[in-house]
């Protein structure tokens, strides 16, 4: 991915304007305040030891998840769909943008995370639960950037499973100490 200066936020609508085509056709303007600050779900997995040395592209890279996140539940930061059907299509792009490149980085560990986390976060959203989707990207970004945790895996069962006190244990997971990297 690209390089350069800014917040991973910055360098994520640089390389989609880059990039042509759909995304940077949908790309909205912007005063420059929305770019300033990223993701704290992007400022966690780029902070953790796991992602020693390549700061950057982790931080662009779940930028790029996590706006296709938006795209599909919420309000994205960069991107603006006329249409809804539109919107998923450009939040699934992004979602195989981000993961491509961890795939490029060799962290399959990571992608793993990362793909649960968009499996988990939908299903909490199936569920009416943005709390709980939160809390799935919180600890999702945490495990991609400290490691994952037995806490964890047993939290992410919970989401699957639908069980009461997965919201609990989300929040749990994130508090926990992981694994070595």
């Amino acid at each position: 991915m690209t390089g350069g200066e800014g917040t991973g936020l910055e360098r994520l609508r640089v390389l989609l304007r880059e990039g042509g085509g759909l995304l940077a056709d949908l790309l909205a303007e912007h005063d420059g305040r929305i770019l300033e600050v990223g993701s704290a779900a992007a400022s966690t997995a780029a902070s953790g030891p796991r992602a020693e040395g390549r700061r950057q592209e982790y931080e662009l890279l779940v930028e790029a998840i996590y706006e296709g996140y938006l795209l599909h539940y919420a309000t994205p930061r960069l991107l603006l769909a006329p249409e809804a059907d539109l919107g998923l299509l450009a939040g699934d792009r992004l979602y195989a943008i981000g993961l491509a490149q961890l795939v490029a980085l060799g962290d399959t560990p990571a992608v793993a995370e990362l793909a649960d986390t968009i499996t988990l976060s939908a299903l909490a959203h199936g569920a009416r639960s943005p709390e709980l989707a939160d809390a799935v990207w919180q600890a999702g970004a945490r495990a991609v950037g400290w490691g994952s945790s037995e806490t964890h895996r047993a939290a992410k069962q919970m989401v699957l499973d639908g069980a009461p006190g997965a919201l609990d244990a989300m929040r749990t997971s994130v508090r926990e100490s992981p694994e070595s990297p």
